[in-house]
């Protein structure tokens, strides 16, 4: 019995029953596997990336700030910090499931410039607050626009690649989080340069000139972004209907237009999933640590001896090691396809980091254990969100299992908040550290137990496949149908 399978099919076997594709020659075929993912590398995902650079730039450029004299200067407490910091994602939670249904019948290319256009406005807006309660109200409206990116791009990228190329492309541009960290420090020493400028401080021109760029960006994307492929302007039409016919073999997209219409059953479906909630708590896990040290590394820094200018310089090398770990290991990922692997990896890297730190009392070791502690919450995002995609399937189903990651994964941001900004004193962070070392310890245990389900459920459905074909399955399966494999 043959079988057509939804892992990573050759273009020999699962797409010659595709329209369009029996008037393709192998030769042709060659070439425009080496043609069409190129011409998306050079027009999407740099777009992508740079919208996700700038929104954790947007986002996490406040920590910048507040060693730059802002808390000072709005006469804020640590407490005021927490709430303003916790305002942002509220609104940022409230409106991830609502803007990832909205994307696909909206239209990608103008629901996320428009996102870009607006927070770009709103992160400007942070430089010429003269107080507190004008920062928080900042601060809602940059959520509430932001809120819908990330699992918007996660999603989007899924409508133009297939499962066993998603994760480099979702690596590179969540790499641009660690990269941003590295250039908000370095961006934050020389903008505090021209402090005093109009009348403004240092850290007032970190949002201004950051912001304006954004929303530049943000315009500029309007004239670049396609909908979907079968509106890409830089494909030919051949190209246009190979995408089409990889992204319908692999499952990354529904065989028919009916499939991926909204319906309430696919949410409910979505979750009923095992695996989504297996993976919820973990991603929770990584968000707290994550968003704890994207809000709070240049203020942990500042607090092992550094000062000024040089704890803006200094926060910058853990994150860029971060970048160049999570572009090399998203490489092995996708090539050997062990998202599980790489997420058990990071969340130890995440465990020895935290232990460093709890344990020493070094500010040596301390700086080091930053490189292993950013490394694996920055390096394991991107598996772990590529696994959550890569397992859920149709359209509607794979849009609220992103969402729901990115819910919870916020929603550890919350928490970040509060024990790094008020529970837990620097410069030891005792009580977030202990914290940190637990969730660690649960990332292992959850990951680990999330490969063991998938595979033995690709088992069974192993054994289905010898009792039957793909006609003879019932339809609307999407990622339950025997002949879809999960990715391990």
């Amino acid at each position: 019995m043959k079988e057509t399978l939804h892992d990573c099919p050759s273009p020999d076997t699962t797409l010659k029953d595709v329209d369009h594709f029996e008037d393709i020659s192998d030769a042709e075929k060659v070439l425009l596997e080496g043609t069409v993912w190129r011409k998306l590398d050079r027009w999407v995902l740099p777009v992508c990336t740079i919208f996700y650079l700038l929104s954790f730039l947007d986002r996490s450029n406040i920590a910048n700030a507040r060693v730059a004299g802002m808390q000072t200067s709005l006469k804020m407490t640590n407490y005021q910090y927490s709430i303003a910091l916790t305002l942002t994602y509220v609104p940022y939670i409230a409106a991830e499931f609502p803007s990832n249904l909205l994307l696909k019948y909206v239209g990608p290319r103008w629901m996320l410039p428009t996102m870009v256009t607006i927070w770009g406005l709103v992160a400007t807006m942070q430089g010429v607050v003269k107080t507190y309660s004008g920062l928080l109200a900042c601060r809602f409206f940059l959520g509430l626009m932001e809120g819908g990116l990330f699992p918007g791009l996660v999603l989007y990228m899924s409508f133009f690649y297939p499962r066993e190329r998603l994760q480099i492309r979702v690596a590179t541009f969540f790499a641009s989080a660690s990269l941003s960290g590295a250039f908000s420090g370095l961006l934050a020493a020389g903008i505090m340069n021209i402090g005093g400028r109009s009348g403004r401080p240092g850290w007032a021109w970190i949002f201004i000139i950051e912001g304006i760029f954004t929303f530049l960006f943000g315009l500029t994307a309007f004239l670049i972004l396609p909908n979907s492929p079968g509106t890409a302007r830089f494909f030919s039409e051949k190209e246009r209907n190979y995408v089409m016919a990889k992204l319908k073999a692999d499952g990354a997209v529904a065989g028919d237009d009916k499939s991926d219409h909204f319906s309430w059953i696919e949410v409910v479906r979505c979750c009923q999933s095992i695996h989504v909630w297996l993976l919820a708590p973990v991603l929770f896990f990584l968000g707290t640590t994550l968003y704890g040290l994207a809000y709070f590394e240049p203020t942990i820094v500042a607090g092992l001896g550094y000062t000024g200018n040089k704890a803006q310089l200094m926060s910058a090398p853990p994150f860029a090691v971060a970048f160049v770990v999570s572009m090399i290991t998203a490489v092995i990922s996708d090539r050997y396809k062990c998202r599980g692997f790489m997420l058990i990896f990071f969340s130890v890297c995440n465990l020895i980091g935290f232990i460093m730190f709890y344990a020493s009392k070094s500010n040596h070791v301390r700086y080091g254990s930053l490189f292993l502690t950013i490394s694996g919450s920055y390096c394991g995002a991107p598996p772990v969100i590529t696994w959550v995609a890569n397992n859920s399937a149709p359209h509607v189903r794979r849009a609220t299992s992103i969402a729901i990651a990115f819910i919870m994964t916020n929603s550890g941001g919350i928490l970040a908040t509060w024990l790094l900004g008020s529970l837990s004193p620097a410069p030891n962070y005792t009580k977030a550290t202990v914290t940190f070392i637990i969730m660690s310890v649960g990332m292992v245990v959850l990951s680990s137990t999330t490969l063991a389900y998938l595979w033995y459920q690709n088992r069974l459905k192993a054994d289905r496949r010898q009792c039957g074909t793909p006609e003879d399955e019932p339809k609307g399966l999407g990622d339950k149908s025997a002949w879809f494999i999960y990715n391990l």
